[in-house]
């Protein structure tokens, strides 16, 4: 029993000198870490700032700018596993047991493709900060693009896109050149005097100060024939800002049309 226990307090003494022996480099690789995270915090803030001033393009400055950051980090990352000693154990068990290796590349698939997607993103230019987009069922302002995702304002909601489905799947930009294409579709009664309902509707169009003439025409068309109803699209280009793009300025024509086509006699369906 005694041998035992003697045995127990050599192991104990063992693991708690190696404790003692690692702290200064445990203490050390912590320094490193956030050394290069105030280091990386601080250069992305300068460049955010240098590189908007000069490129005039918020979305790709503050992206370049989040990438300068994370490269100094991962960086600052490496040399901490330097100072603890564990770069050649990382590399004995990489080397030694490839499914780690695999499992490890498998679970960073995702990662690593939406950062590439990201860049992909930043230098194709497919949208701006405040464009509307649609993508992937979402409907919203974009409010930054990040390393892995797309942030998205709609209805006081942040969404996040990862940026790998804004490139596989459909994006519609519904912004051109700071305009803003905005629709809807309106139902009148089989039988109504339709010639005389587009030329109100124009006519509410044109009378409205925030709709504007960018090249593209601002129609209104009948559309198809639903049962005993005629569909009538209506499309038109507004100026791109908060107070635009919130919904109310399409929910006001909507009720500008409705109420002229009423006040002439026609049946909304």
């Amino acid at each position: 029993m005694e041998e035992f226990l003697h045995d127990i307090a050599i192991h104990v003494e063992g693991y708690y000198q190696s404790l003692v022996d690692i702290t200064p480099k445990l203490l050390l690789a912590i320094l490193v870490v956030l050394i290069a995270w105030i280091i990386a915090s601080r250069v992305k803030g300068f460049a955010d700032q240098r590189l908007k001033r000069r490129m005039h393009d918020p979305l790709l400055a503050a992206f370049i700018a989040n990438l300068i950051k994370a490269i100094l980090i991962v960086i600052g990352f490496l040399f901490m596993f330097r100072v603890i000693g564990l770069t050649g154990v990382a590399q004995s068990v990489l080397a030694g047991a490839g499914i780690s290796a695999f499992i490890i590349g498998f679970a960073l698939k995702d990662i690593g493709e939406n950062f590439l997607a990201g860049i992909l993103l930043a230098f194709k230019r497919p949208f701006s900060v405040g464009d509307i987009i649609e993508s992937n069922g979402v409907k919203g302002k974009v409010a930054a693009l990040n390393l892995r995702d797309t942030e998205i304002k709609s209805d006081s909601k942040n969404i996040y896109i990862p940026n790998a489905l804004l490139i596989k799947n459909t994006l519609i930009n519904f912004n051109s050149e700071g305009f803003l294409l905005q629709d809807f579709t309106i139902g009148l009664e089989y039988g109504s005097d339709y010639r005389k309902a587009l030329e109100l509707i124009t006519e509410v169009m044109k009378a409205d100060t925030e709709i504007v003439d960018k090249g593209y025409s601002n129609s209104a068309v009948v559309s198809g024939i639903t049962g005993n109803t005629i569909q009538i699209s209506i499309k038109y280009w507004v100026k791109t800002d908060i107070t635009i793009t919130d919904g109310k300025h399409r929910s006001e024509i909507i009720m500008k049309v409705a109420e002229t086509l009423q006040e002439n006699g026609f049946t909304i369906k």
